[in-house]
């Protein structure tokens, strides 16, 4: 998707994007906006508009319907757009690369800034996933919102938690934010699903990964999805990342969203690494050492189960 829209970028005039902005705006009252709105919202003369659409449509950033009356919606493709656009003119992104990892309600780049960088796109709200952000929080007070609106609000919600994790506790550095899309650090390493660890990497990573869990807690975060899928490991790191669902630890199902992270965790050192990864430390030993603050004890807890 971002990789066929990343040409158009360039090839897009300022009066174009002026266009999307003007259907973005009005899409804050409603699914789509009366052709008649456009000309105050996109500050364009109708006979400019009209030629805009005609691009902005060819192009697949809106779509269009006629039953009521005339009115449009951005897609997806145009919301990209609109993001890229945006943080070029910052000088934040400068070229859309390959794809770096596709998740349940995201897609990952790799882009190129003054570094390689990793721009990571939310999708919340589309297909199967739409049901989910009703039990967000940063939906749940909200009647009117479209999948856009969703997604904006998940980056949002992401970006606040990366600035207010990093650095004191493993998480991607954010570098820039833009509706849906975060532009941030590129993670060295693999996801630790995709790995196989060594003996002697085993408790190491595990303890470094609850650890990490740990300051999180510390800084009043609950990851609330924490899993195989969402920790790169590599030489020197353990990165937590996807943060969007995370929840402050006054939420009031905070205590069994931790206790399902760490359940999800040992689980899954326990199946893969059964000889090295036992009964011991208990589900709710970890967790007591996380909520009392104790996080850096989960080391010599952890090797103790393990003899």
């Amino acid at each position: 998707m971002v990789q066929n829209v990343a040409p158009l970028v360039s090839e897009l005039d300022p009066e174009d994007f002026y266009l999307l902005s003007g259907v973005e705006h009005g899409m804050r009252f409603g699914q789509w906006v009366n052709r008649n709105k456009l000309p105050s919202l996109a500050t364009l003369s109708p006979e400019e508009v009209d030629y805009r659409l005609e691009r902005t449509l060819k192009r697949k950033l809106i779509e269009k319907r006629t039953i009521q009356f005339e009115g449009y919606r951005l897609t997806f493709e145009g919301y990209d757009a609109l993001a890229l656009w945006s943080f070029s003119k910052r000088d934040t992104v400068e070229g859309v690369g390959a794809k770096l990892g596709v998740g349940k309600e995201s897609d990952v780049y790799e882009v190129q800034s003054f570094q390689p960088m990793a721009l990571k796109f939310h999708r919340e709200g589309i297909g199967n996933f739409r049901k989910l952000d009703r039990e967000r929080e940063y939906t749940a007070d909200r009647r009117h919102k479209s999948d856009l609106y969703t997604a904006r609000l998940a980056a949002e919600k992401e970006y606040e938690l990366l600035e207010k994790l990093y650095p004191g506790v493993a998480v991607p550095r954010p570098v820039d934010h833009n509706r849906h899309a975060i532009v941030m650090e590129k993670l060295e390493g693999a996801q630790l699903s995709q790995i196989a660890l060594t003996e002697d990497q085993v408790l190491p990573v595990l303890s470094r990964l609850l650890c990490e869990a740990g300051r999180a807690y510390q800084c009043g975060v609950i990851h609330a999805d924490l899993s195989e899928y969402n920790v790169f490991v590599s030489p020197n790191r353990v990165v937590l990342f996807d943060w969007p669902q995370a929840v402050n630890i006054e939420h009031e199902n905070a205590s069994e969203l931790l206790t399902r992270d760490v359940q999800t965790v040992l689980g899954y050192f326990r199946r893969k690494y059964p000889d090295i990864v036992r009964d011991e430390p208990t589900i709710e030993e970890i967790v007591a050492s996380i909520q009392e603050g104790r996080y850096a004890e989960i080391a010599s807890i952890i090797s103790a189960g393990a003899t």
